[in-house]
């Protein structure tokens, strides 16, 4: 398929720029793909929507507030997308902007001082050229061997996507996404970027849910930049996606078998979570438990062998993620629900409102 058939227009407007506040007050596209049935609701009608034996699969990664901002020692200002570990013991992989003259050895101040950087090694790229990614070690100067995990909670900025704009000096607001762009059931630290889907879900809702009948379990899949990478290519199919980091624990792969011996259906919250789950399929619509790294791309042919329904939020165009969503309902009735949404008020992207699809 072509890259082109994955393009909407969206007003600039519908970009949110903050969630709703409560989270479950987001309002939500509900669509039966069977009947072809559209409702309208709040993420707070869930309890209502879905059912008794229903299964509601979360992501539980947690998004390191990784990217830092500084200086070169020639003075330039310079940011680092801090990725996660290195295979080198001590080293952290990162994202340079601007990238240009650096050099191995060369150190970098960030935060006002509070990290220091010392650039190690060039990463080659999938065509064994130079990348866009470093390796670096990290340390807090004069402070003895802090955990960098540690560094990056007490002084890193959450990576915000680049639609949602924010004033850097402002700390009230740069506090408030640390709670914002995080999930209430987010655990495992190592994702540079939010499973959206889950930041509509409270403590109250996930009690209703449970009280409902509805059951939930855990998966983890740590969101990299392969999620969110443009499609540089055509055809749809010649695009190859980063791997990501994955586990699923013997305790979900039980909770799905369970759903199954009920009738229950498997609600995948978010396209990582549906990600996870397709990734561990076991050809009978069960799931085996499992850990490693996942570059599977879901595109229209595919055939879900686990997810019943998906709860997800909309996505740029021309993204990995909507083609997804197309795989999951059809190319066409995802851009006319996409359209309808666009038509009736709706907020997209990271911060913005949702859609339930179910099968």
């Amino acid at each position: 398929m072509k890259l082109s058939e994955f393009e909407y227009e969206l007003p600039e407007e519908r970009i949110a720029q903050h969630p709703a506040e409560p989270r479950d007050a987001a309002r939500l596209l509900v669509h039966r793909v069977g009947e072809d049935a559209t409702e309208h609701r709040t993420i707070r009608d869930l309890p209502e929507i879905l059912r008794r034996g229903d299964l509601l699969v979360v992501n539980d990664t947690r998004v390191r507030p990784a990217r830092l901002l500084g200086r070169r020692s020639s003075g330039g200002a310079v940011e680092l997308l801090v990725l996660g570990p290195a295979r080198d013991p001590g080293r952290w992989k990162a994202l340079v902007r601007p990238a240009k003259r650096l050099a191995p050895g060369e150190s970098i101040e960030l935060e006002g001082g509070s990290i220091l950087a010392r650039a190690c090694e060039r990463l080659a790229g999938h065509d064994g050229r130079p990348g866009a990614e470093w390796t670096f070690e990290l340390s807090e100067p004069g402070k003895g061997d802090r955990p960098v995990e540690e560094l990056l909670e007490r002084f890193g900025r959450m990576p915000l996507p680049p639609y949602i704009r924010r004033e850097d000096d402002l700390d009230a607001r740069r506090a408030a996404d640390r709670t914002w762009y995080q999930t209430v059931f987010a655990r495992v630290p190592g994702a540079v970027a939010a499973p959206t889907a889950g930041l509509h879900m409270t403590a109250e809702l996930l009690e209703r849910l449970e009280q409902r009948g509805v059951a939930r379990t855990e998966v983890t899949l740590h969101v990299g930049l392969g999620t969110f990478q443009p499609v540089s290519v055509e055809r749809i199919e010649d695009h190859a996606m980063h791997a990501e980091e994955y586990a699923v624990s013997e305790a979900a792969a039980a909770a799905v078998a369970n759903a199954r011996r009920s009738g229950g259906r498997v609600v995948a919250v978010g396209t990582t979570s549906a990600r996870a789950l397709e990734t561990c399929a076991d050809g009978a619509r069960g799931i085996r438990a499992g850990s490693g790294s996942t570059r599977l791309f879901i595109t229209p042919g595919y055939e879900f062998g686990v997810v019943d329904a998906l709860l997800t939020n909309f996505h740029l165009p021309r993204s990995t993620l909507l083609v997804l969503v197309s795989a999951f309902a059809g190319r066409e009735r995802a851009l006319r629900l996409y359209g309808e949404a666009i038509a009736r008020g709706y907020r997209f992207y990271s911060y913005g409102d949702a859609m339930l699809l179910l099968r």
